[in-house]
């Protein structure tokens, strides 16, 4: 059974960093893409960032370019995003999420299997 469990959330300083885990299993990392998504309250699910661990392809949306990283450890099935320079913006439930890696787009309805999510705030 193909499963998904984030971990790494919570409280940090304006400007301060985080590192999300996502730790797959059930399946094969190098065939399929792992995204990571975000929800704000009151606010739609939103794409932040991929990664294809077969070719290492990545790509971010354009709020968090610069400033997070997406990594990917094939040998212990977990995928990171690193977020540096976090903000109050960046206030927000992170879900991680799978989708086949033959033709990936980051969109929240391309991703078929998701996880429960890990809070992050970041405040003052």
């Amino acid at each position: 059974q193909l499963q998904l469990v984030e971990s790494g959330g919570g409280l940090v300083q304006p400007g301060g960093s985080l590192r999300l885990s996502c730790v797959a299993s059930g399946f094969n990392l190098r065939h399929y893409a792992i995204g990571w998504f975000r929800q704000a309250p009151g606010k739609e699910r939103e794409p932040v960032s991929y990664i294809k661990s077969s070719d290492g392809t990545t790509e971010y949306t354009e709020s968090v370019q610069g400033r997070f990283t997406v990594s990917s450890d094939i040998h212990s099935s977990t995928v990171y995003l690193q977020m540096n320079n976090l903000q109050p913006d960046d206030t927000a439930v992170y879900y991680c999420a799978a989708c086949d890696d033959e033709i990936v787009v980051l969109r929240t309805d391309w991703f078929d299997y998701w996880g429960q999510g890990t809070q992050v705030t970041v405040s003052s």
